[in-house]
């Protein structure tokens, strides 16, 4: 499996990166079946994973520590931080305060002494940056984490972050975790050229823009789950967004099938396909779907198949805008005129 920079880190990381959310309670419960499907994944040339403290309650962190018994050394490994973790107001965020406790539990369910890249899940700008990024620079020094990055930041607080680390003398994230799909364009127009400016290493999530390029979601059928089940805005197919979703999935199958390739092969294949992006972020959940995605890092994508992506989702464009990520809260009701 080819192997491209993280940055500038000087570090270098697989195409295909191991997402663990499925692996625990929110997905594959059975513990030795995880195992199985980290110990293939690594075995197929796979040497970055990916994690966080939130997933199913610090149990994904639980399972990947189990997998990486006697192959540590070979693999590099990243969590994150940041998101709510029980009903304790101080058990979430970017504080000093929670960033210590978080690491700690961090390295003791993942059997480890230091976390490669600690990531902060989600920006807040309730949170001094400076605040953050003196905690994760003490564990740096500390040798507990050897780089730092985040995850589905607006370009201005990417901006911002790398501007706080050189005024106050911190170290610097050196990695984004955007979503990006095919149907999840939006960070084309900033967080990509951001990232090659700064020279950031990118682990796009959701390549399969959470199922709907795995040929799950079709129109006229009915085989995903109900509202109920996941966000409506997200999942509702009586929406016009998720009905736009359903029109391109099924124009970007029959373009898969022309190219002679799975819809995930094409999906996975043209998130890595952009230059600013270091790795995708496959998060299967059986053998079955890690075995189905693996193919896609030597698929090639020839220009007039990429041609016929962008007529059917235009460069820049998400379809369906609760998709990206992150909401500003400056557009909530509180923070304008009511």
């Amino acid at each position: 499996m080819e192997h491209r920079p993280l940055g500038r880190t000087g570090v270098s990381v697989s195409t295909l990166c191991l997402g663990t959310m499925m692996f625990g309670d929110w997905g594959t419960k059975d513990h030795d079946e995880s195992v199985r499907v980290i110990h293939r994944a690594l075995d197929a040339g796979i040497n970055f994973v990916d994690t966080a403290d939130v997933y199913s309650q610090g149990e994904s962190e639980v399972i990947v520590g189990k997998a990486l018994k006697g192959r540590r050394e070979d693999v590099v490994l990243a969590t994150k931080f940041f998101m709510p973790f029980d009903d304790d107001p101080n058990h979430r965020g970017g504080s000093r305060r929670w960033i210590m406790t978080s690491v700690e539990n961090s390295l003791r369910r993942l059997g480890t002494d230091h976390i490669d890249l600690y990531q902060m899940h989600r920006y807040d700008p309730a949170v001094d940056l400076d605040e953050t990024l003196g905690a994760l620079t003490d564990l740096i020094r500390a040798g507990k984490v050897r780089y730092i990055g985040h995850s589905t930041f607006p370009a201005s607080a990417l901006i911002d972050a790398q501007y706080v680390a050189r005024d106050r003398g911190r170290e610097r994230f050196v990695t984004e975790q955007p979503t990006y799909s095919i149907l999840t364009r939006n960070i084309e127009h900033e967080i990509l050229p951001l990232t090659q400016r700064y020279g950031m290493g990118v682990l796009s999530y959701s390549p399969l823009a959470g199922g709907w390029l795995s040929g799950r979601y079709r129109k006229d059928e009915h085989s995903g789950p109900t509202a109920a089940a996941r966000p409506a805005v997200r999942f509702d197919m009586s929406l016009p967004e998720n009905q736009r979703k359903l029109d391109a999935a099924d124009a970007l199958a029959q373009l898969a099938d022309k190219a002679g390739i799975s819809l995930i092969e094409l999906a996975i294949a043209f998130v890595l396909r952009h230059p600013a992006v270091t790795s995708a972020i496959i998060g299967p959940r059986t053998m079955e779907h890690l075995e189905s995605q693996l193919a896609a890092a030597d698929t090639v994508l020839t220009d007039d198949v990429l041609d016929g992506i962008d007529a059917i989702v235009p460069p820049g464009l998400t379809l369906n805008p609760a998709d990206n990520g992150w909401a500003s809260p400056f557009l909530q009701p509180s923070a304008r005129r009511r």
